[in-house]
């Protein structure tokens, strides 16, 4: 009970988010290879003393909640990424060390916040899967057709479907679509806009907007589902006190009645 009351305490975990953000400045300054020449020693030092704390905070809730840790997919992330992280240490393998970067994750699992917001991207998958596939085929179609049409001219951008496939995507993003692939193209096919553009009316303004929509509308069930939770508490809490009350009346009522028996 002392360790569980010591993990949940808000100052203990108010250390533990100042030690990640600590954390994440030494690993972004490990990159400076001028800061390296200089205090490599110091900033190595201190990232396996912070990353020590970690385990040991994550030790401290495992033996505070026992198999319950195992429950929460919040604990089970965090216990991930410190394992990941000890393996990490001293290890030549590139893709080991740059992996240490997410015990900056852990952040989430601290923040109720940042974990809302998780939760809610969680929450929207099945909408924002229906809209991938949605988009897929429209690139797809919209790929075989523009292969094609300037497939000959421009087989740099539109060569094979993989390549256009690729040129539309960013094109969908709207960088350099006019004046670096449209407009060379229209000296040759001067009504290439006439493909281009409502590509990007459908593809880059009305689906895009689609995922937004689906992760606003995601949010908003989520907080009415946490505000009926919150209403059903204290709809329960108020009816309990309105219980305790009544009981209260009852028995004192009853020794009224008592006290008024006993007089006569």
């Amino acid at each position: 009970m002392r360790v569980r009351a010591l993990v949940e305490h808000r100052r203990f975990n108010q250390v533990v988010i100042a030690l990640i953000v600590i954390n994440a400045i030494l690993l972004g300054m490990e990159t400076d290879p001028s800061l390296m020449a200089i205090w490599s020693g110091p900033i190595l030092e201190a990232d396996i003393v912070i990353l020590g704390i970690f385990t040991v905070e994550v030790a401290l809730r495992i033996a505070a909640h026992g198999w319950r840790f195992w429950r929460d997919p919040w604990n089970v992330f965090d216990f991930f990424v410190i394992a990941i992280s000890l393996a990490a240490i001293g290890s030549s393998v590139a893709v080991l060390r740059a992996l240490r970067v997410l015990r900056v994750l852990h952040l989430l699992s601290l923040v109720p916040r940042l974990r809302r917001v998780v939760q809610t991207l969680l929450h929207s998958l099945p909408g924002i899967s229906s809209i991938t596939l949605l988009l897929a085929l429209l690139i797809y179609v919209f790929s075989v057709m523009a292969t094609e049409l300037f497939g000959r001219e421009f087989p740099q951008w539109f060569g094979t479907i993989g390549q256009s496939m690729f040129t539309l995507f960013q094109i969908m993003t709207l960088e350099s679509w006019s004046m670096g692939i449209v407009r060379p193209m229209m000296e040759v096919h001067p009504l290439a806009w006439a493909f281009f553009v409502p590509f990007v009316l459908v593809v880059g303004f009305a689906v895009l907007n689609l995922f937004i929509a689906v992760v606003v509308d995601s949010m908003q069930q989520m907080h009415r589902e946490e505000q009926d939770s919150l209403d059903q508490i204290a709809e329960r809490e108020a009816r309990a006190e309105r219980q305790a009350l009544a009981d209260d009346v009852r028995r004192l009522r009853a020794e009224i009645a008592t006290l008024r028996a006993e007089r006569h």
